[in-house]
């Protein structure tokens, strides 16, 4: 999350759609830019309980396709397991950090594959069903622009003309996922995604494409 009191805007970072690049452009063209709280992905509700003061604000956020987040969120974590984790042999700490991974990480290691970490993690991990419009919307506020990962630059631009800062391309960032992500799936695997992403699905007009 990101706040910028002199634009009065506030920036909702939901895990896998681009927001590492959002957040480093923002931080490098936004001189005041600061966050809220101690979680790097709080949802709307959470950032206005924390500070009430961002009612206001001009709020954004950005979503991406489901199937193909949940592809590159688990390729991100098992990335980091074969280099870093328990299945790379390696000696394992509990610490946070790029090394130990977090807890999330270590919960996802302990799944054989993709297709267990789509039909039991998002039945065993909370966060791993937490679908993007939650992050969103709170209450009667809703976010004032909804930009797409699939046209990360576009609708960052968007962004930054509206806050009348300089149009700058985002970096690539965090990109761990390899191939199509269509061939990851099976069709019990992703028919979980279409029930637990429903309302992003009808939300967003996203389909397995």
């Amino acid at each position: 999350m990101i706040v910028s009191d002199e634009r009065r805007a506030l920036f909702i970072h939901i895990p896998k759609t681009g927001g590492a690049s959002v957040e480093q452009v923002l931080r490098e063209t936004l001189p005041d830019a600061r966050t809220v709280g101690k979680e790097r992905h709080p949802r709307l509700r959470r950032a206005l309980q924390l500070d009430p003061g961002l009612a206001p604000y001009w709020t954004f956020g950005f979503v991406r396709n489901p199937w193909a987040r949940m592809w590159s969120w688990w390729s991100m974590i098992d990335r980091w397991n074969r280099r870093l984790g328990p299945a790379s042999g390696k000696p394992q700490t509990e610490t946070d950090g790029t090394r130990a991974g977090n807890r999330l990480w270590r919960a996802v290691a302990e799944y054989a594959d993709f297709e267990e970490f789509v039909l039991r993690g998002t039945e065993e991990i909370p966060r791993l069903a937490m679908t993007q419009r939650s992050f969103l919307h709170a209450g009667g506020k809703e976010a004032d622009f909804t930009g797409r990962t699939e046209h990360l630059a576009r609708d960052l631009a968007v962004v930054q003309e509206h806050l009348g800062l300089p149009v700058v391309a985002p970096p690539r960032r965090n990109s761990w996922s390899k191939g199509p992500w269509q061939e990851a799936y099976t069709a019990a695997s992703r028919a979980r995604i279409a029930e637990v992403y429903a309302e992003d699905i009808e939300a967003y007009g996203y389909e397995f494409r």
